[in-house]
C-alpha cells in the first residue's frame, strides 16, 4: 500500500486555542478506553496519492465522532482533497504544490470556513494539549472523541505490524518525515500498552512508549453541530471557554 505524509512541523500561533483551562481537563482519565465494538471507518481519502492528511485527519475525526453516536458522516475523497487545497494552497494541476499542511493553521481555515461536504459545513471547536502529558491525551480521546496528532514518523514505521520503539531499521523520529493521525482508543497508559491509530483507512496499533516517542502535537476537536452519547463530551463553560478562544485566535489570525 502506498502510503503518503503530509504533516509539517508543529508550530505555534498567537492566541492559540489550549485545552488545559477547561474543566474536562482536570479528571483522571478513564485506565483503559476500548472501542472495539466501534467501528470508526477511517477512509483514505487520497492519502495514498497525494500528502493530505491534515484534512484526511479532520475527515476522519467527523466519522468517528459520528461512530460514537451511532451512525456515520459520508466524506468523498473530492471533499478531503478540496479541503485540503483551501487550507494550504495545493492546486490539483500541479504536483509541486503537494507539500501537505500546518495543523494549527489547517484547524483554524476549518474553523472559520468549515469543513466543507456534499450535506454541509461542519465548523470545528479546537484548543491545543502538552503532546508529553499522557492523561491530557487519554481525556481528550476519550472526551472528543479522538486525539488530532502529528507526529515525527521513523524508517522502521514502514514495515508491518505494531508501532514500538525498538523494532528494525531507523527509529531516528522524523527519518521518514511527519505525518497527521487520530488516536482512537487504548489498552492501558503504561509505557507498554497498546493504543489505537487511525490512518490511510485502517486501524494501525501502537505502544505508548512509541507515541511519546514520535508526537510533536496534540490537538482535540469538537463539533458543536454533534453530541456524543458518552456524557464527557465538553458542556457549558467548558464550551463557552472554547469558543471564545476560538474566536480570539481567529479574529488575531484576520488582522494578522
Amino acid at each position: 500500500m502506498t502510503r503518503k505524509l503530509g504533516c509539517k512541523p508543529a508550530e505555534t500561533r498567537v492566541n492559540q486555542p489550549h485545552l488545559s483551562g477547561l474543566r474536562m481537563m482536570a479528571r483522571k482519565a478513564p485506565a483503559r478506553l476500548v472501542r472495539d465494538h466501534i467501528d470508526p471507518a477511517p477512509l483514505m481519502l487520497a492519502n495514498d496519492q497525494i500528502g493530505d492528511c491534515t484534512s484526511v485527519g479532520i475527515a476522519n475525526h467527523l466519522r468517528a465522532t459520528a461512530a460514537l453516536a451511532g451512525y456515520q458522516i459520508d466524506v468523498s475523497t473530492g471533499d478531503a482533497v478540496r479541503f485540503y487545497s483551501e487550507s494550504t494552497g495545493y492546486n490539483p494541476a500541479n504536483p509541486d504544490s503537494d507539500q501537505g499542511g500546518v495543523e494549527v493553521d489547517v484547524l483554524g481555515i476549518a474553523g472559520r470556513d468549515g469543513y466543507h461536504l456534499d450535506h454541509g459545513a461542519y465548523y470545528p471547536l479546537w484548543g491545543t494539549v502538552d503532546p508529553q502529558d499522557r492523561n491530557a491525551l487519554a481525556l481528550v480521546v476519550a472526551g472528543m472523541g479522538a486525539a488530532y496528532l502529528g507526529v515525527q514518523l521513523a524508517v522502521a514505521d514502514q514495515a508491518p505490524g505494531v508501532w514500538d520503539t525498538d523494532r528494525s531499521g531507523d527509529n531516528t523520529p522524523g527519518s521518514w518525515g511527519g505525518h497527521c493521525l487520530l488516536l482512537w482508543d487504548y489498552t492501558g497508559l503504561a509505557d507498554e500498552d497498546e493504543v489505537t491509530l487511525l490512518t490511510w483507512g485502517t486501524r494501525q496499533k501502537a505502544t505508548w512508549r512509541w507515541v511519546q516517542s514520535r508526537i510533536m502535537e496534540v490537538h482535540g476537536l469538537i463539533w458543536p453541530q454533534m453530541t456524543l452519547p458518552s456524557g464527557l463530551y465538553p458542556t457549558g463553560p467548558d464550551i463557552d471557554r472554547l469558543r471564545a478562544e476560538n474566536a480570539a485566535f481567529l479574529a488575531g489570525a484576520v488582522a494578522q
